[in-house]
């Protein structure tokens, strides 16, 4: 299988991101970025009408200056801003639909080091900007910055129960006739934005809660904590003898679990854990959208328990295009981003972990005891770095031994070529029962890519 990503000039696989202060994380760009989607958004709305975006952002030291520089962006095109500080990219996304407001925009690099940044933007529904969208707004970027006049400027105001609000719409998501009374849950929040609120979540439907990296400074966002650093949660969930783990990404859409011995789960385990209670109570509606880099042992355990399952392109926006396209209620990606459509309309870590101690509740289960079905196959990827342009997913060779590879797993895993949406990488995926066949035949794969790559 082979995809290649769609060519922009700013915008990544999701949103713009970048190192702080190299374009386009630099105070003009983004204040032209501001500008530029203000621009569009006055062709979206009715005459008359001042649009409104709302602007969150993580704890990185950064985030003052590029929230700075959006707001100027978007008040010299005529546009009013909402500020709520530190807020988890899920609560914005919320906020923008519960306010009626025509944007949110998310100042963050998610699980990346406190040294970069980027900004995410969701439209009046919530959801993530189309590829159109995007497109469009490079456009205007590259057009001048006409300021409206004194009396046309937009205004800016602080909206100061953001937090609580959105710590009660987390809570809505659980079930009502469930709590956590008795349940010792260790939390690590990535000193990232959901620091001050999903231990407020969890607390107040019961749980006895232990917190970590929940003290931002600026510079220790995603540092040796949080969703992408399993050892960290595994040793605070034994050191302080919790039932049940929860990691949180520095932006609050990804989510790792681990239980009571150690064992870690990712996105791909959390996905099933939630899919197979649906579909046993018949309320799953639907199928499960994956990516294409979902282990193909899930794809098999939906398949043995008669659950729809079809893959969308990397990005959880992609997931979510796939969800509504199939009117599905469910999807997710083995990162840790995982979307309940009939709960939120983007990944949302701390909703997603209720779902899951909502199953664990409700039938008396531990996360081993539950996921013992799912046995996930050895996966292995290798990054070959190319020169620009070279497009070598597509060469007849190595989609000949990317073929040969295929024969050789024959349908006990799977092999999956991708270009990198925001570097000059092939990224040579493949995946089967034996770790050690896998890592030979991903390397061979390697080899040939590699090879080509030097002899252009």
């Amino acid at each position: 299988m082979i995809t290649t990503p769609i060519k922009r000039r700013w915008f990544g696989t999701d949103g713009v991101r970048g190192r702080v202060g190299e374009a386009p994380i630099t105070p003009d760009v983004v204040l032209r970025l501001g500008f530029a989607v203000a621009a569009e958004l006055a062709d979206h709305v009715p005459a008359g009408v001042r649009p409104r975006v709302l602007i969150g952002k993580d704890t990185r030291i950064s985030g003052y200056m590029l929230e700075s520089a959006l707001q100027a962006g978007f008040c010299a095109a005529g546009v009013d801003v909402l500020l709520v500080g530190p807020m988890p990219t899920p609560a914005v996304a919320y906020l923008a639909r519960a306010l009626r407001l025509q944007a949110g925009v998310m100042i963050s690099a998610s699980h990346n080091p406190y040294d970069d940044n980027g900004i995410k933007f969701f439209n009046s529904t919530g959801t993530k900007l189309p590829d159109a969208w995007e497109l469009a707004i490079e456009a205007r970027m590259e057009q001048p910055m006409v300021t409206r006049l004194s009396r046309d400027l937009g205004k800016v105001r602080r909206l100061t129960d953001a937090a609580g609000r959105y710590i009660e719409f987390c809570k809505s998501t659980f079930p009502v006739d469930l709590d956590l009374k008795g349940l010792r849950i260790a939390l690590d929040c990535a000193n990232g934005a959901c620091y001050h609120v999903a231990p407020p979540v969890l607390h107040e439907l019961g749980a006895d809660v232990h917190s970590t990296a929940v003290s931002p400074d600026g510079f220790n966002i995603n540092a040796k904590c949080g969703a992408t650093s399993p050892d960290s949660i595994r040793a605070f969930t034994l050191a302080e003898k919790a039932d049940v783990g929860i990691a949180i990404d520095g932006d609050g859409d990804r989510l790792l679990m681990c239980d009571a011995s150690g064992q870690t789960y990712d996105g791909d385990q959390l996905l099933y854990a939630i899919a197979r209670d649906r579909h046993l109570r018949g309320v799953l509606g639907g199928g499960v959208v994956g990516t294409l880099m979902t282990n193909y042992a899930l794809e098999r355990a939906f398949a043995n328990d008669g659950i729809p399952f079809v893959r969308a392109k990397v990005g959880d926006r992609y997931v979510l295009e796939g969800m509504v396209e199939q009117d599905w209620m469910l999807g997710g990606e083995n990162s840790g981003h995982i979307i309940c459509r009939d709960r939120h309309t983007t990944g949302d870590a701390i909703i997603a972990a209720l779902q899951v101690l909502a199953v664990l509740r409700a039938r008396g289960v531990t996360l081993a005891e539950w996921l013992a079905p799912l046995q996930l196959l050895p996966q292995v990827l290798v990054n070959v770095r190319t020169a620009p342009g070279q497009a070598l997913e597509r060469h007849p060779q190595v989609l000949a031994e990317a073929a040969r590879i295929q024969a050789v797993l024959a349908g006990r895993g799977r092999v999956l070529l991708r270009a990198s949406g925001t570097e000059p990488l092939v990224r040579v995926m493949v995946e089967g029962e034996d770790h050690g066949e896998v890592q030979g035949l991903a390397d061979a794969l390697a080899d040939v890519v590699r090879a080509l790559g030097k002899a252009a």
